[in-house]
């Protein structure tokens, strides 16, 4: 079955001001209200319907589209419009409020539900409070994983009353609410009676008071104290990332429910290697005879020491990759998968030379072999272009 127009809906016309449309809906929603008309579906169906109606057309992009391509034009924009499925909670959560205070306050709450049963409020669960602690691992923890302990202060459940709060653990129906959590109002309105409910302020929506507080915790259940925990940190963790431990922070007033520990990762900084994202950089400086003859050379990994041929002619700027030393990938597809360690060739120039040395640097600079043709200068200046690039 097609659907009408939206603008017949609410009886506006296509040019309608923002307010219009809300006016005529407002007009709508109290003439076919559920709660004037129990039993009528028909009446439900033409109040879910301005509902439809009026979703698409206060939002400006929806009835941008829905003016050019009709109701095909708002499928998928999410809310009631296009047939996307909604009930009356949904409903009054969206647009209860255009009623102000005096109308239909508290989002409907007033008109005790649907289906002829007024809702019932939850009592409150207390939450714990979060802990937070910064952690500092090197590099050989973060490259391998550890596990650690550690000692955190925190709310922890009163040993005296097990988290009651009452010091003989009675506790006693609240005469207010009679153990409901809430209170019951009724005022007068333009549609009648209404009913609202709101929580108890003698037992906080608890349902229950206590009589003999507990003295070591004053009635709260919890007290200050300090836990040990192991925490598992997985390899590849990075500078700034948070570790979430559900369950592991502050207990809750009266047994409720703990808050989490989240752990702040610090990396302390290695003394040869540096980080970049899961690779490890070195910097191997090498002296003028070793990058021109070659040599066999150890550099430093976070495992220890890894052997490494120097061929002769290396220029500076040449980066040799040692293949899996570098740091595992914690999240993603290519999670455990480890990069690499780059180690980046630099040659140390003396500052001071002895005589002979001088004189051995002069006659190599004599010959012929050591002026760098313009091949070899272009390609020398492609290495450091690519590293810094």
């Amino acid at each position: 079955m097609a659907k009408r127009d939206y603008y017949e809906v609410l009886g506006v016309e296509k040019n309608a001001t923002d307010q219009q449309i809300k006016a005529a809906y407002k007009k709508l929603a109290i003439k076919y209200h559920p709660d004037r008309n129990p039993g009528n579906k028909e009446a439900e169906e033409k109040f879910k319907e301005a509902a439809e109606a009026y979703d698409v057309l206060r939002d400006p992009e929806k009835r941008q589209r829905y003016d050019q391509f009709g109701p095909e034009g708002v499928n998928g924009m999410g809310g009631f419009g296009g047939g996307q499925g909604f009930d009356m909670n949904d409903i009054f959560s969206a647009f209860g409020d255009i009623f102000g205070n005096g109308g239909f306050g508290g989002g409907f709450s007033g008109f005790g539900g649907f289906g002829g049963g007024q809702q019932r409020a939850r009592k409150p669960v207390f939450r714990g409070r979060d802990q937070r602690m910064r952690v500092q691992l090197d590099l050989t923890e973060i490259v391998n994983g550890t596990t650690k302990k550690f000692k955190v202060k925190k709310d922890v459940v009163c040993e005296h009353c097990k988290g009651t709060g009452s010091a003989d653990g009675k506790v006693e129906t609240c005469s207010t609410c009679k153990g409901t959590g809430y209170v019951i109002r009724q005022q007068r309105s333009i549609l009648g009676m209404m009913q609202s409910q709101s929580v108890c302020s003698t037992c906080n929506g608890e349902g229950t008071v206590i009589k003999n507080k507990c003295p070591y915790c004053h009635g709260e259940g919890i007290v200050a104290g300090e836990t040990i925990e192991e925490i598992n940190f997985p390899a590849g963790l990075q500078e700034g990332m948070v570790l979430t431990l559900e369950g592991k922070g502050g207990a809750g007033r009266h047994n409720g429910v703990n808050g989490d520990l989240q752990i702040i990762i610090s990396e302390k900084p290695h003394p040869e290697l540096v980080r970049d994202g899961n690779d490890l950089v070195y910097n191997l400086l090498l002296t003028i005879p070793q990058a021109t003859l070659g040599c066999q050379i150890e550099v430093p990994t976070v495992d220890g020491k890894a052997k490494l041929t120097i061929e002769p002619g290396t220029q500076p700027g040449t980066v040799l990759r040692l293949r899996g030393k570098g740091i595992p990938a914690v999240q993603g597809y290519n999670r455990g998968k480890k990069g690499d360690e780059l180690v980046n060739v630099s040659i140390y120039i003396p500052q001071t030379l002895t005589k002979d040395q001088k004189k051995a640097m002069e006659e190599f600079a004599s010959s012929s072999e050591f002026q760098p043709n313009e091949s070899m200068k272009s390609k020398i200046f492609s290495k450091f272009k690519a590293f810094f690039d």
